[in-house]
């Protein structure tokens, strides 16, 4: 009984050590401490989970003589010279010769001058890269390199990542200094899924993902630490949503004359993708002892908006009321306008909320609302006013979601406690990232178009060929159409950080740029200066996000009324905005946008009887290889969102996919979301049973995966723990 006592004790110990502040490690204090703090490393936990970017495998690494050519190999030897020179302006190249016993290795780095200040002669390293051969010696351009220590042949050599302030040599020590306390950490997985799953345990996967014997070993630690990633965050997005509706009864709604009259009203007949999209909100809906979590997911004209209609004729069959939240007013108005005439039709009463109605027609709506005389409120954020309050609300409907925080979407939902939730996108997203980011939500998917339209054909132009574009937006203006112009800046002055984060831009840009606006860069407010000019004679309007709401909807109005032939603007347009008479959009900088941005963008033209026409502007200079032109290139190639969707993720390999920015600071560090489906879908069921085996985690066995989830996802848990 004392050993298991002083085990269980040395446990309790280790476990309790995570929490500790970094400053506590040897070696940690000035300036490596305040490096590791600007890594976002603040605990002992935070540095064990801040893994290597790459590994240097000394256990294959090659001889100067026996590295092979045309291959990437691995080298280690010492440094003989140091030289830099400047080939021409603006080009740096820092020449080291390497030597060992069997020959030289020349080794150039391009652009990378301080590379020449960090490498001294005598220092033994490592290089990895093409073996090439050229004037006699053996050569690698720009290879990865690695200073390394006497003691480090024969191992797999960690590379974490760094800053000013703390080298890869300091980070490997004082990860080891953590690893020694962590020995004899408890694990918060339960044992028996730690055995169903075949997993590592905690304590060696930490040592194993850091310091590991061979590969095969680091590939088994990443595993149990990316199944770890999603079933916590797979518990955290649950419990959320458990913690709104706890102690609430479910809406067992009816479907009855309005869900019929709404589909006598249509004036088409739903697709198969839509009628299975309704059954299965219809079906939710009407479940007693279910509260309805949806996501409804569809690309660009896919007919999302019917099938939310007949959640809100359910919501008037039950005799109570639904909320539709849009992110701006365009869009909210546009809800009111196409659905609207369908509501009247099944008689369902409905109003518009928005910042610009006006104070006397707000009153009257939010009167009614509150009288239970109005059934359906589409309306922006002003739907969240303490003014705005129904009788009984039981549906909310929230469009483009992931434009809305975690706190919006409750906030709404709470003025109906125990209401069903529909959320959608039209933003195509790869499974595997609505299985993890949003594996709460069961999800509803409507691929294809019922009502194809006349299409959008689409082409990558350069500058030379800028004629083309302009071109065809003076064809479309002479035939009585309209012609959207769209920039990634408002004014020349902006930040770059105002930009979206797209793969390979960056390495676009002269150094000297990255701090600012670069030239190249088109802003709106310039663009419309330029437009005026080539388009004389014709209006040109400027829509960005930065305008009055008031301002932007006169814009719209005028646009939508043809009194605006060109509409230069922002991605403010990328949803909301649909006019069938504007046919050509011009895109300029297209390298600077994601790809499902300009799949959203080019969606505003082909909408209706005339097919459209979408030129996407590239730099002169991106090269044919490059991560921009392979997205570009695709985007002329097909309109199938998902399968663009699909492109951008093995592109990115990360939690940030095709621009679709998730609120509440959730990322994926571990998971390969091109790779990992089966621990995906695993974590996902796994997280199911754990909570039908205890809802809220409290049991003894779930417990400390319960304080896990709290450390790991407090943002998005902060509502169970109290945060």
């Amino acid at each position: 009984m004392t050993v298991s006592l002083t085990a269980s004790a040395t446990r309790l110990a280790a476990t309790s050590a995570l929490a500790d502040d970094v400053s506590r490690l040897k070696f940690v204090s000035g300036a490596r401490e305040e490096a590791l703090r600007r890594l976002g490393i603040e605990r002992v936990e935070d540095l064990l989970l801040h893994i290597p970017r790459r590994y240097l495998d000394f256990s294959h690494a090659y001889r100067i003589e026996d590295a092979p050519l045309g291959e990437v190999a691995t080298v280690v030897a010492r440094v003989d010279r140091v030289t830099q020179r400047r080939p021409r302006p603006r080009m740096t190249v820092v020449e080291v010769s390497l030597v060992d016993d069997t020959g030289v290795l020349q080794v150039a780095f391009f652009k990378q001058p301080w590379i020449a200040q960090q490498l001294e002669p005598g220092m033994r390293v490592a290089v990895m890269g093409k073996v090439e051969f050229a004037y006699g010696f053996k050569q690698m351009a720009s290879p990865h390199y690695e200073v390394l220590d006497d003691e480090a042949s024969g191992t797999i050599m960690p590379v974490h990542p760094v800053g000013e302030g703390i080298s890869a040599a300091w980070m490997r020590r004082i990860v080891s200094v953590a690893l020694e306390r962590s020995v004899t950490l408890s694990d918060y997985l339960p044992a028996r899924l730690r055995t169903k799953r075949r997993l590592m345990s905690l304590a060696r996967a930490l040592r194993s993902i850091h310091f590991p014997h061979d590969m095969s070993e680091r590939n088994q630690a990443r595993t149990r630490l990316a199944y770890d990633e999603l079933l916590l965050l797979q518990l955290a997005l649950r419990l959320r949503n458990d913690a709104n509706l706890l102690d609430v009864a479910p809406c067992a709604h009816r479907v009855g004359e309005h869900v019929e009259a709404l589909r006598r009203a249509l004036p088409f007949a739903l697709s198969e993708e839509q009628d299975a999209a309704v059954r299965d909100i219809l079906a939710d809906m009407t479940d007693a002892g279910h509260i309805m979590n949806r996501l409804l997911l569809g690309d660009v004209g896919t007919g999302k908006t019917a099938v939310a209609c007949f959640g809100l004729a359910a919501a008037a069959d039950s005799g109570t009321q639904a909320a539709v939240m849009a992110p701006t007013g365009v869009l909210a108005r546009q809800y009111a306008q196409k659905c609207g005439p369908l509501l009247d039709a099944a008689g369902i009463s409905w109003t518009l909320i928005t910042g610009a109605t006006p104070a006397p027609e707000r009153e009257e709506a939010t009167r009614r609302l509150r009288n239970g005389e109005i059934t359906v409120a589409f309306g922006t954020q002003a739907l969240l006013s303490d003014d705005v309050v129904f009788h009984e609300l039981t549906l909310v409907v929230i469009d483009e979601q992931h434009r809305f925080g975690v706190g919006q979407r409750n906030a709404l939902r709470s003025k109906g406690p125990g209401a069903d939730l529909l959320v959608m996108t039209a933003t195509p997203i790869p499974r595997t990232l609505a299985l993890s980011v949003y594996g709460d939500l069961d999800t509803s998917v409507i691929r294809h178009r019922p009502v194809p339209g006349a299409g959008v054909a689409t082409r990558v132009l350069t500058e030379a060929n800028r004629d083309i574009a302009y071109d065809a937006i003076r064809e479309a203006l002479a035939r009585g159409e309209q012609a959207y112009v769209i920039c990634p800046l408002v004014e020349a002055g902006d930040p770059l950080s105002e930009l979206e984060v797209v793969p390979g831009a960056e390495d676009m840009l002269d150094s000297s740029a990255k701090t600012k606006a670069a030239p190249a860069l088109h802003d709106v407010a310039h663009e419309v200066e330029e437009l005026k000019r080539v388009f004389a004679g014709v209006r040109v309007e400027v829509l960005t996000g930065r305008m009055r709401a008031a301002e932007k909807d006169a814009v719209i109005d005028a646009f939508r009324r043809n009194e605006v032939q060109v509409l230069v603007s922002t991605t403010v347009v990328e949803v909301g905005v649909d006019v069938p008479s504007a046919t050509v959009m011009v895109i300029e900088n297209g390298e600077r946008f994601g790809l499902a941005t300009l799949h959203q963008l080019r969606g505003r033209v082909g909408r209706g009887d005339i097919s459209g026409r979408c030129f996407v502007m590239m730099q002169t200079k991106t090269k044919r290889n490059s991560t921009a032109y392979q997205r570009l290139e695709a985007l002329e190639k097909t309109e199938d969102g998902f399968a663009l969707a699909e492109l951008d993720l093995r592109l990115r390999h990360e939690g940030e996919i095709l621009g679709f920015r998730q609120s509440g600071g959730v990322s994926l560090r571990f998971v390969d979301l091109d790779e990992d489906v089966e621990i995906i879908e695993a974590a996902q069921r796994d997280a199911k049973q754990l909570l039908t085996y205890s809802r809220d985690l409290g049991a003894c066995a779930t417990t400390p995966l319960r304080q896990e989830v709290i450390v790991r996802y407090g943002d998005v848990f902060k509502e169970v723990s109290g945060g």
